[in-house]
């Protein structure tokens, strides 16, 4: 019998240059795997906990609390079981930190097992990770959001929309749609410096430049496309990412590069704006976490025309994302891991969005690794998309390569961009 003889943790780098933590688990069988934990700058109030040491060391970041508690808790608990069966693992996991947001062990340091423990098994089984966790029936590549104009929390400029991505939905398979991305990006870079805009890339690889308005950088990212020799809409479709928690003041909407201070009613007007006149086919966190209300008022108005992305509001939690379905509120959930807490949080979740018809977004976080977890992840779970930022930066494309393994491991893995959104 398999079980696991050793687990240990790191404090090691993460993409934006913080602490982060490692976790890697040893089996009796000397099956070695690791798992970096990723780590947001747009975080919802309502996500697990990570649990940061607040001292002197990389400027109270330091994660050697969570590393301690992998090395001796945790490693306590797990040494000696099977790691083949991730539900009790996680299960256990959640008992031994005993809080609801992982506040004693950090979810950090829980998440991190987790993703271990399941490489680990996957690794011991020889099998990829993608079809350890989902089986024969994990043939779906998912369509990328590529974050390719940066806003908001994620870059130093004036626009208030935090992400402006593209979405190659008219493509057969996922190295075609890869491509095209590619090709628009770089078709971007050049459209901006000819107009004398600065290039230089936000925490997701997208540029991030000053425009004069929230409109602006779609136009731009049309003029991109279609230079680049493809169609808007047909073969690259627009999502946007407002992250309109982020300038949610007193009840009201703060949009600084339009000079606008508006109410629920009238941002939802603004979006509508924006979806009828450009090729627009999701909208993540159009409305704050705390504005219910909101929320309903932009499903009610929306939710036939585009997709209705929660993340925010939603935070991966199988108990909120019941209390948006129970009361209207979106039609699509972001899902990251490290919000929630353990793997099998996260499938549960998924698993009750697509009860409820919600597509759902596997993403990345703004602090990102070479770890490719959510690639396999995505495509175990069948969710059709996924979010990793722009065709640049080493941690961003560690995804999309994993995927173009994926795919070609597959043989007769499924693209569906094309039937995305049909409504």
């Amino acid at each position: 019998m398999v079980y696991i003889d050793d687990i240990y943790a790191d404090e090691v780098l993460d993409s934006r240059g913080n602490p982060t933590v490692r976790a890697t688990v040893v089996l009796s069988d000397s099956t070695v795997a690791s798992a970096i934990v990723p780590s947001g700058a747009s975080t919802g109030k309502r996500e697990a906990l990570e649990l940061r040491d607040k001292d002197d060391r990389f400027g109270g970041k330091g994660v050697l609390k969570a590393c301690e508690n992998v090395n001796v808790s945790i490693a306590d608990e797990l040494i000696g079981i099977s790691p083949f069966n991730q539900a009790e693992i996680d299960a256990l996991l959640k008992e031994l930190d005993g809080t609801d947001n992982y506040s004693k062990l950090g979810a950090n340091a829980v998440l991190g097992v987790s993703m271990a423990v399941a490489r680990a098994a996957a690794l011991s089984l020889r099998v990829p990770l993608y079809k350890y966790l989902g089986g024969s029936n994990a043939i779906v590549l998912p369509t990328p959001m590529l974050n390719i104009i940066n806003g908001g929390a994620h870059a130093d400029n004036d626009v208030d929309l935090q992400e402006y991505m593209i979405m190659p939905v008219g493509f057969d398979d996922f190295k075609e749609a890869l491509r095209a991305s590619s090709e628009v990006y770089h078709t971007l870079k050049k459209l901006l410096n000819e107009d004398g805009h600065p290039t230089a890339l936000g925490d997701e690889g997208g540029f991030a430049p000053n425009f004069k308005n929230n409109e602006e950088p779609i136009e731009y990212i049309l003029k991109a496309i279609e230079k680049a020799g493809y169609k808007p809409s047909d073969e690259i479709a627009i999502a946007l990412d407002a992250a309109s928690s982020e300038f949610y003041k007193d009840g009201k909407y703060e949009l600084k590069g339009d000079n606008k201070v508006l109410s629920a009613e009238e941002l939802v007007e603004f979006y509508e704006n924006l979806i009828n006149k450009y090729p627009i086919v999701s909208l993540e966190d159009g409305m704050a976490e705390d504005d219910w209300e909101g929320w309903q008022i932009l499903t009610k108005k929306l939710k036939d025309k585009i997709q209705l992305v929660g993340d925010d509001v939603f935070v991966t939690n199988p108990k909120i994302l019941q209390e948006g379905i129970d009361k209207g509120v979106a039609n699509s959930i972001l899902i990251k891991l490290n919000q929630i807490g353990t793997v099998s949080e996260t499938m549960k979740t998924i698993r009750l969005a697509h009860r409820n018809d919600y597509t759902c977004v596997v993403s990345h976080r703004s602090g990102e690794s070479e770890d490719a977890f959510i690639a396999d992840f995505a495509v175990a779970l069948n969710t059709g998309q996924i979010k990793t930022g722009a065709p640049a930066r080493g941690e961003r494309t560690a995804k999309y390569n994993r995927l173009l393994s994926i795919e070609r491991e597959l043989g007769y893995g499924e693209y569906i961009g094309k039937e995305l959104f049909k409504r």
